[in-house]
């Protein structure tokens, strides 16, 4: 999951960018309101954080057209505003959920899954791949019910391969999937971040392998021990 935050305080933004990528997820961050519509332009996102208070523009307007332009994608407003009016306003602009300031991580992490429940694009509450379960909701990966301890990166690597399970996933792809703007990932990166996967599913009765496709990329297929 790529999510994207726009928010006019460093200090926040670093501590929410940190709390996210703990998650397992990734993010881009930018500071002004016309970065953040550049940024939706040029990628995908699954998530918009969104800050009312930018220091270019109001936040609400960046939410309103992009519900005039009829996309989907899921904001969770992030502001300081919180009297009942304004809370109410955000909403009506389209807004998916509300968070006044000052806020603990926590909840916004479980306030992040509770929208990506929701979304069309995470339809599927779990991942399975042989004796392989990803629970979406937890980020927890288990083998025939024991749970395997992988770093972020790792689960979220595991997740593209179960998401195209028997298909090819090019390097290209992964490559783009882990990348942050500003945090290009090479082709030796990906490697090593297979080779420290496989390792890890090793120990496990996975019943599943993943495969190098010379020259293309990886799959994991089923059917092995």
């Amino acid at each position: 999951m790529r999510i994207l935050l726009i928010e006019d305080s460093a200090r926040l933004r670093e501590l929410l960018c940190e709390a996210i990528r703990e998650a397992g997820w990734r993010i881009d961050a930018f500071a002004t309101a016309s970065e953040g519509r550049l940024s939706l332009e040029a990628a995908s996102y699954d998530l918009l954080l969104l800050d009312l208070g930018l220091p270019d523009e109001d936040g609400l307007d960046i939410l309103k057209s992009l519900r005039l332009a009829k996309q989907q994608i899921p904001v969770l407003v992030l502001t300081a505003r919180g009297a009942i009016d304004e809370r109410i306003a955000g909403l009506d602009a389209g807004a998916d959920d509300y968070l006044v300031k000052p806020f603990n991580n926590g909840e916004l992490i479980a306030r992040v899954r509770a929208l990506m429940r929701r979304s069309p694009v995470t339809t599927m509450p779990t991942l399975e791949s042989a004796a392989l379960r990803f629970d979406m909701a937890s980020r927890q990966v288990t083998c025939n019910g024991i749970e395997i301890a992988l770093a972020p990166s790792e689960k979220s690597l595991l997740e593209l391969l179960m998401r195209n399970g028997g298909k090819v996933v090019s390097k290209r792809k992964i490559e783009h999937a882990f990348s942050e703007f500003g945090d290009e990932r090479s082709s030796n990166a990906v490697e090593l971040a297979v080779s420290r996967l496989r390792r890890k599913l090793e120990g496990h009765p996975v019943d599943a392998v993943i495969e190098t496709v010379r020259g293309v990329g990886y799959m994991l297929r089923e059917g092995y021990v």
